[in-house]
Parts: structure tokens; sequence; C-alpha cells
């Protein structure tokens, strides 16, 4: 069908004007509406249009696919799944093709490379938003252009691999950019996506596919094992795009993660003490928006540029080509490292149990609010997150983190009442025991060393049980704040052994008798029987 296809045809109200490129899904025309403005036209192929639940899919994808607009994404301005000649229209988009960009250009380094990231980034989030998945996300979808990359043929790609699958039992696509559940035929989700970010962002840093050439049958086995290839990735990016390639999704991290390293990457390309990063130049002559397929050749016919279609904005042009300066060499940025000052929460937990055997009541007000404190951190830090992958990192993110504070404070206090009753329960018990097992050599329940024991068992009861991830992510990151440096931790280690320091002193001059102040005594009879 598509081959009846020339550049006289009209389908609709548009009229083809040259073929550009074509792959598995159809063959894509540079068209031109009545107006006079540019489209992309896809006309898709027999195996489609003559597949009536595949062209039933098609339309209600569709239907979706245009309620996304996005500056990063080409959108679906227009589509018809009933006629004869089935096809889809989409924003023409006068950008090159990364791999063949690549190929002219070489790998692109610095903050290029960020920007790209970043781009790709925030495509992928508008299609998820929007319930949709790309599934098929690869260089030859990614368009190069002077304002950033633009993301392609994203949502309909799988319609025409269901009908493949169907007829044929094959998956076609791009070997080395086929995520590992779509090789074996598992269901798709936003982890394929960023499989496909990962691989395209290590296409894109070394000019080499990460799971190497040669026969399919070995690129796909490549695949399966998750076998990459990242020599010559920036080292700022290797520990991220290693686990977003894995073959297991669940393994795969969170995309806020992947979003971060890419903010990690920008700021170093743009450090003072390293060599600014080459842009990178894009062609002058507009290649096809094929997703599969493109063209290099010059247009060979004039396009009339008049009023814009309501639906689309004037085509985004690539940068025009000049001279490029050499690229300087890729810089070997270290890897981010977030310590974890175990030591000094150690030491944290030995000054809070000499309190708790000096003053418990104070040392339970210390516990609870630095509980709900960690929480609060936790919450704000995770909201951050998430606006960072939804959106990208921007300028006022802090800002909206420091305005939500009161809220994710509050939730935290709420939400650590019911987490603190555990704890409770467990230290209580603790101190009934230790005052049992020690009253014959004094001290007894109440007093100071069973108080400290209670202490510790409360907080390892809090650290590790339920609500314990968000105490243990959020105490870190409070401690990390405090102590930014090996300076800071020692600082900090020595202040809190000081305190440990003075409790045992205090014990000894009030002969292992704690001071319950503001409370006149004890909140229980916690002395033994004789």
């Amino acid at each position: 069908m598509d081959g009846a296809v020339t550049t006289s045809t009209r389908l609709g109200r548009y009229r083809l004007v040259q073929r550009v490129g074509e792959g598995g899904m159809g063959v894509v025309h540079l068209a031109l509406t009545d107006d006079g403005r540019t489209v992309a036209v896809k006309v898709l192929r027999p195996h489609v249009a003559g597949d009536a639940d595949a062209r039933r899919r098609l339309a209600r994808e569709v239907s979706t696919l245009r309620r996304i607009t996005h500056p990063r994404i080409a959108e679906v301005i227009d589509a018809d799944t009933d006629g004869e000649t089935p096809y889809v229209v989409t924003e023409y988009v006068a950008g090159q093709p990364l791999d063949a960009h690549v190929r002219e250009h070489g790998p692109v380094t610095g903050q290029a490379l960020a920007q790209l990231g970043d781009g790709l980034g925030e495509a992928l989030a508008a299609i998820h938003a929007a319930g949709v998945v790309h599934r098929d996300l690869k260089p030859g979808n990614v368009l190069m252009t002077g304002d950033g990359p633009i993301v392609i043929d994203f949502g309909i790609a799988h319609v025409a691999d269901d009908v493949r699958l169907t007829s044929t039992g094959l998956v076609m696509g791009t070997p080395g950019y086929l995520s590992p559940e779509v090789i074996s035929g598992e269901g798709v989700g936003q982890a394929t996506d960023w499989w496909g970010w990962a691989a395209t962002m290590a296409f894109a840093s070394t000019g080499r596919p990460p799971f190497g050439r040669g026969p399919i049958e070995a690129v796909l086995d490549r695949v399966r094992r998750g076998q990459a290839d990242l020599d010559g990735v920036p080292a700022a990016l290797v520990p991220v795009l290693a686990r977003a390639l894995s073959v297991d999704p669940a393994h795969r991290p969170a995309p806020g993660v992947l979003r971060m390293a890419v903010a990690d990457l920008r700021a170093a390309a743009t450090s003072p003490s390293k060599p600014p990063s080459s842009v990178p130049v894009l062609r002058d002559t507009p290649a096809s928006r094929a997703p599969e397929g493109h063209s290099t050749a010059p247009m060979p016919v004039a396009v009339p540029q008049t009023r814009a279609l309501p639906q689309q904005a004037a085509p985004r042009q690539a940068a025009p080509r000049q001279a490029a300066p050499p690229a300087p060499a890729e810089p070997e940025w270290p890897t981010p490292h977030r310590p974890r000052r175990s030591g000094t929460l150690a030491v944290g937990l030995l000054a809070l149990c000499g309190t708790a055997a000096v003053a418990p009541v104070a040392a339970a007000i210390i516990g609870a609010i630095g509980m709900v404190i960690a929480r609060t951190v936790d919450r704000s830090a995770g909201s951050l997150l998430r606006r960072r992958y939804e959106r990208g990192p921007r300028r006022g993110d802090r800002a909206v983190a420091t305005i939500s504070s009161p809220w994710h404070l509050t939730v935290a206090a709420l939400t650590s009442v019911p987490m603190l009753v555990l704890p409770l329960l467990v230290g209580v018990s603790v101190m009934f025991i230790a005052g049992f097992v020690l009253q014959q050599s004094n001290p007894a329940p109440g007093q100071s060393l069973p108080l400290a024991l209670a202490a510790a068992a409360a907080v390892v009861t809090a650290w590790w049980g339920p609500g314990g991830s968000s105490l243990r992510r959020g105490t870190r990151s409070v401690v990390r704040a405090v102590t930014p440096g090996d300076v800071g931790a020692q600082v900090l280690v020595a202040l809190l052994l000081i305190v440990a320091i003075a409790a045992v002193i205090v014990v000894v001059r009030n002969g292992g008798a704690p001071d319950w102040s503001p409370l006149k005594g004890p909140p229980l009879n916690l002395t033994p029987p004789s």
C-alpha cells in the first residue's frame, strides 16, 4: 500500500513532496498542508494497515498522544486510521538524528552531553505523565537541534511491533536498543524507556553502540546478559548507566537518580577548573524525523512558509553550519560520593544513651524531635527529587522545597507518632528485664544502666523497624549537612564523646539515680520488690 504513495499523492489535506525516510513501521514523507506549512506524514505499512485491531489500537494511541505538548517532543498533529491508506502526521523538526550527528561530529561531550540527558529526561517525564511508554527510544529517534534534543515516534511504535509479534513471533527494531524485556516479549513500562535513555546516552558519549556491533544474535545476546560497553563514558555517568542497563527492570535506578547524575555532570562541565566543553554543531541540511531511517540528501524542492497551522508551531531549525573548535579531551569527573557517617551515628547513639541514663525525659524528647526532623528532611528531599524528575533541575527548586517545609514537618510529626509506639514498648521491656537481672548488684529498674540499655533498644527498633527507611535516610542527610567534610565530622564526634563522658561522670556522682525532671519522679513504679 505504501509503495503506491508518490510525491504527487495527496493524503487528506496533506500533499506529499518528498520521501525522506522509512523503517519497519512505515515510510516518512515531507508534506505540505493546504496553507503551505511543512509537516511529516508517516504512511503505515501494509502489515499495520491490514490489521483491524492494530488500527483501533493506533487510533486510541493517537488520541492520547495528541494531548501531549512539550518542547522536547515532536507533537502528533493529525492522523487517519480509518482510510485505505492510514497515516500519522507529526510536527516537522529540521534536525539531524543523533546517530548521524555523532558520525559526522564525533561523541557528544561536556555541557552538550548534559543538555542531551536533561532534554531526553524531560521528554520521557512528559510522555510517562500521559500514561504512554515510548518503547523505542534510541539515537535514531532523537533529533539534534539548536534548541536541544527532540524525541520522535513515541507511543506508536509498539502497535506495529504487536502486529509483527502476532503474525511472525518476532520482535523488530534496532539491535542493541531493544530492552531485554522487549526482546523476551515481557511487559514493558517506564523502566523500559529509562533503559533506552541510558543506552542512548552511552552511545552519545562514546560514539559506539553500548552492546556492540556484529550479528544480530550476538548483539541481542549481550543485551540479554546485560553486557554493556561503557568504556569512554564520563566517570560521573558510569555507575548510573550501568545500573540503568540492568537486565531486570527492578534493579534499575529511579529516574530521579539518573537525572541528578546528569545535573552532577553539568556542574562538573561548568566548573572553572575544567576546560569548556565543545557544543555540537548541527548540519544546515534538514533531515527527516524518521525513527528508523533518515535521509541526508539535500531537499530538492522549495518549501514555502506562510501562516501556521493552529495545532503546530513553526518548525524548529537546526543550527547553521560553522567551524567547530577542536573538542577537548573528555575530563575524568569523579563519581559523586555521599558519606554514610556510620561512625558519627554510632557515637551519637552512645551520647543519647548517656543522656538517657542521666535525664531520661530529656533524652526521650531529644529522640522524638530528632525523629521528626529526620522524617521531615527525607520527605522534603523526596519531594525535591520527584520535582526534578518531572521537570528537570530548576533554579527555583530549593525555594520551593523551603516553602513546602511546614507541610512536610506536619506530615512527619503525624506519621512519627504511631512509629514511636513499638520502640517505646521495646525500650520499657528492656528496662524492666535489665533491672530485674541487675537488681542484686544495684542499679535497679528506673536507674541509670537499665535506662541506657532501654534507650539503645528503642533507637535500634526505630532505626530498623516499621518506617525505619525514612528515618535512616533523613538522619544521614542531616548528619551530612552539619558535617560537610571530614573535619566537621571529627568535630561533631568529639562533641558527642564529651557528652557521653560527662554523662558517665554524672551517673557516678549521683550513685546511678537519674534526674526525672521535669517530672517529680519516675512515671511508673519501676522499683521491684525486694
